[in-house]
């Protein structure tokens, strides 16, 4: 399916949001209202519909100082459209592809644009479902997971759930740590990724603190 990467833009706008995590295959709901961010979502409905989603490293932001970037992040098409009547956008992207940032471009667009290469990750167009060998583990870490954070879950929908669709959405949904959703962006494959979100859980349900909440787009 190279043809498929081949089709997405290697220029795009970006989105910084830090502890939000977009995973191909996966759909993360957006709720905007910053008015550079409105423009963006009008400027991709007009052309490609492609975002990319990427996290700043820092929570900091300056008009002086636009926060520095993590270099590996997901694009993202819209899928879902619609307006609220105090002017916001509520729309859904779904994940297509990682990329590596290449540049940052120069733009007068008060949103950041990037050139982005999809070389390395040419495999998210096709990827391999892990082994069903790792689903007890993930489930069991699951459990843990969610008796630490008082989370009830209609277990026997989890049990029947394609693992590959499972991986995807708890590591997007989780609210791991920003640099911890960053390492489940970067593992190299499906294989990978279960291994690393059994790994998180497993460690969460092991801490002292239960202190966990949702992130906010």
């Amino acid at each position: 399916m190279t043809g498929a990467a081949e089709a997405l833009p290697s220029r795009f706008p970006i989105f910084p949001l830090r502890g939000a995590l977009l995973l191909p295959g996966g759909n993360l709901p957006l709720n905007i209202f910053e008015p550079r961010y409105l423009a963006m979502i009008r400027d991709a409905m007009q052309t490609d519909r492609v975002i990319g989603m990427v996290q700043p490293r820092h929570d900091q932001e300056s008009a002086a100082a636009p926060p520095e970037i993590y270099t590996i992040g997901c694009v993202g098409r819209i899928s879902s459209f619609s307006e609220t009547p105090d002017g916001r956008y509520l729309v859904t992207l779904s994940g297509a592809c990682r990329f590596d940032v290449v540049e940052e471009l120069e733009s007068d667009t008060a949103y950041r644009q990037v050139l982005a290469s999809f070389d390395r990750w040419r495999h998210d167009m096709q990827p391999v479902p892990p082994p069903d060998s790792l689903k007890d583990g993930l489930l069991g870490a699951l459990e843990g997971y969610f008796h630490h954070h008082g989370i009830e879950a209609e277990w026997a929908t989890l049990k029947t759930a394609p693992l590959a669709a499972l991986v995807t959405s708890l590591s997007m949904i989780c609210p791991f740590d920003p640099t911890e959703k960053q390492a489940l962006l970067e593992a190299r494959d499906l294989t990978r990724q279960a291994e690393l979100l059994t790994a998180l859980m497993q460690m969460d349900a092991r801490s002292d603190t239960g202190d966990a909440s949702p992130v906010r787009h």
